[in-house]
């Protein structure tokens, strides 16, 4: 299984969000899960590749090349693949992976993930998308999409199953396999109808 992962480059948040990384990476390489993510070496990007590295795992990176002559790509990684933008990066992220799992994270993050969520709306993208919510971070966010997107009629109700939330990096795998199944018959529920 090839697993999408979207995480921060940030050396400032708390320590729990490295951890959980650092854990996840683990866990994904001893399952014999391949991980592709954007190809940093700092925060909680550079902790899950340094977790499935730790264990044996196989770790791609998908690098913007201005980010590379930045040197803010990951030196020991599986293999570190240069890209020429941010959109060929989150193609290329996206393409032939099995799952997505969106660590906390920055405007890239949301952006990634709101970008994979589109597209699984619109049955361009079946596979499942997790949340790990480490110290609760994703809670406002599910809140919004909940009480105002969702309530507010700008998605239908059946679009909260686009995504899945779990607690810990041991709930992610099994959360992957539990996840609703979601195909190109999504198109014909993308559009918002009336309640």
């Amino acid at each position: 299984m090839r697993v999408c992962i979207y995480a921060s480059s940030s050396d400032y948040a708390p320590a729990a969000y490295t951890d959980d990384a650092t854990r996840l990476g683990v866990l994904l390489a001893q399952a014999g899960c391949e991980i592709v993510y954007g190809g940093g070496s700092r925060g909680s990007m550079g902790a899950i590749a340094d977790g499935a590295l730790s264990a044996g795992g196989k770790v791609i990176g998908i690098l913007p090349r201005f980010m590379a002559d930045l040197e803010w790509g990951h030196p020991g990684l599986t293999r570190l693949e240069l890209v020429g933008d941010m959109r060929e990066r989150k193609h290329l992220l996206l393409t032939g992976s099995d799952a997505v799992v969106a660590l906390p994270g920055g405007s890239g993050t949301l952006e990634e993930l709101f970008e994979a969520i589109t597209l699984k709306r619109l049955g361009l993208y079946a596979n499942p998308i997790l949340l790990l919510d480490t110290l609760g971070y994703w809670q406002p966010l599910l809140k919004f999409m909940d009480e105002q997107v969702i309530a507010q009629r700008f998605l239908n109700p059946e679009h909260r199953e686009l995504w899945s939330r779990v607690a810990r990096p041991e709930d992610v795998l099994p959360g992957i396999a539990a996840a609703p199944r979601w195909g190109e018959e999504a198109r014909s529920r993308a559009a918002v109808r009336p309640a």
